[in-house]
């Protein structure tokens, strides 16, 4: 069974390597808006996810509310970039910029979560917590995938 560590690093791999596939897109093709929705599709389950489990258990400790709350902010950022870009004509040059503009935002945020958050909440999370956190993750995302389908 993987942790939450585990499972959230696996989302971020995949979700790196669709937002490169976005930005080398060209045009209103099929390829870009079947990779656009894939992305979207993911990533809004993904940080609904882990909203609803990891950083539920952070807002529950206080040492660390502020750097989850922020994380969430972030997370409503990339969501308002998502909605932008859906609303775009695909073919339009704007269309492009804003999706670098999503990942480089989405990178950094995730950067950010493996380098800083992730060191402060081993500090304060049990290791039964953290393991327990990777299924109720899982599980979560898979309600979400489901439901959005």
């Amino acid at each position: 069974m993987s942790d939450i560590f585990d499972e959230i690093i696996k989302d971020h791999e995949y979700h790196r390597a669709l937002l490169q596939r976005v930005v080398e897109t060209h045009g209103n093709s099929m390829e870009r808006q079947n990779v656009f929705q894939e992305l979207k599709l993911d990533i809004t389950a993904h940080a609904d996810a882990e909203e609803q489990t990891f950083y539920a258990a952070l807002l529950s400790k206080p040492d660390v509310q502020d750097q989850a709350r922020h994380s969430i902010a972030e997370h409503k950022e990339a969501d308002d970039l998502i909605e932008k870009l859906a609303e775009m004509d695909f073919s339009s040059p704007g269309w492009i910029a804003a999706a670098e503009e999503l990942q480089h935002k989405m990178v950094h945020h995730m950067d950010e979560e493996e380098e800083d958050v992730f060191k402060l909440a081993r500090r304060v999370l049990s290791e039964n917590e953290i393991s327990q956190l990777g299924t109720k993750f899982r599980q979560r995302k898979q309600q979400e995938l489901a439901s959005a389908a």
